[in-house]
């Protein structure tokens, strides 16, 4: 397999174009072909596969992704200023390449045209980097329409996708991660990595669907019970979950939970029983998922 495409360097692309990072967008581009190429190999093998590629940029991991045989790969960037950077991929790989001109945050994933398997791999933009991963953990139905998510995040959010009960790190990302996947590290990358260079180091994360998550339990109910008990982290539970039950101190002893025990006691099959003990909609006064620190 060819080692690079026809097309000049990611650098002379940028300079050409006159691209600069919007930090508004959390943008770095990562410019190293030889790292884009060990990101779209960690996600591999991808002959037969559909790849959702979101935040492309000037396409550097999309050329590398093309390369290392995807069969499609679908890109979705809402700055248009790269379109011409993308369009110029395109044509190299006529009929492989889709892309689409939108907020990643505004689009039906789930009805996009794809073939099976579909795989989501990114170096996704610090900004929305969180959201996007809550929102397709959330998924429905599940086992989701992809078999596996491949993404970049700032390093300190890695580490809390897959944190262990009673650390600082482990919180409502790591719980809603660790029950419907099997998330690890696959490789960091320095800071310097990056273009511009971020005040932090990155990850690259894989996140593989669980067919049948268990316990089984409802994922809204799930999310509003880790929202409301990290949300108030250094509070007892029966004090933290009183706004979603009233009655939270004899809900958490008919579980055989300490109503003394704090949220990061807890693990992620002791929420799922939470979740199912108080239900979906028992909630009217949980502070809503955004003004949640460390998820």
């Amino acid at each position: 397999m060819s080692t690079q495409d026809e097309l000049p360097p990611l650098r002379q692309v940028i300079r050409e174009l006159g691209l600069t990072a919007r930090k508004s967008l959390g943008q770095n581009f990562l410019l190293d072909f030889n790292l884009t190429r060990r990101i779209a190999r960690a996600a591999g093998p991808l002959e037969g596969v559909t790849v959702v590629e979101v935040g492309p940029g000037p396409g550097g991991l999309t050329r590398a992704l093309l390369l290392e045989g995807a069969t499609r790969v679908v890109a979705i960037e809402k700055d248009q200023r790269f379109l011409p950077a993308l369009n110029a991929i395109a044509a190299l790989h006529p009929g492989r390449l889709d892309i689409i001109a939108a907020d990643a945050r505004e689009v039906d994933f789930g009805r996009l045209e794809r073939s099976s398997p579909a795989r989501i791999v990114a170096n996704l933009p610090y900004s929305v980097g969180t959201p996007l991963l809550i929102s397709w953990l959330k998924s429905d139905p599940w086992p989701p329409w992809f078999d596996r998510m491949v993404l970049m995040f700032q390093r300190e959010v890695a580490e809390r996708i897959v944190a262990s009960p009673g650390g600082k790190d482990y919180g409502r990302l790591a719980v809603l991660s660790q029950w419907r996947t099997s998330p690890r590290i696959l490789m960091t990358l320095p800071a310097q990595a990056f273009t511009p260079r971020p005040k932090v180091n990155s990850a690259l994360v894989e996140l593989v669907p669980k067919p049948q998550p268990q316990p089984p339990c409802d994922v809204n109910a799930l999310e509003r019970i880790t929202a409301a008990a990290f949300g108030q982290r250094r509070k007892m539970l029966r004090s933290a979950l009183r706004q979603i039950a009233p009655d939270s101190e004899a809900v958490l002893e008919s579980l055989g939970i300490d109503p003394k025990a704090r949220a990061e006691e807890l693990t992620v099959d002791a929420f799922c029983r939470l979740a199912n003990a108080l239900g979906p909609g028992t909630s009217t006064k949980a502070r809503p998922a955004s003004s949640v620190r460390n998820p």
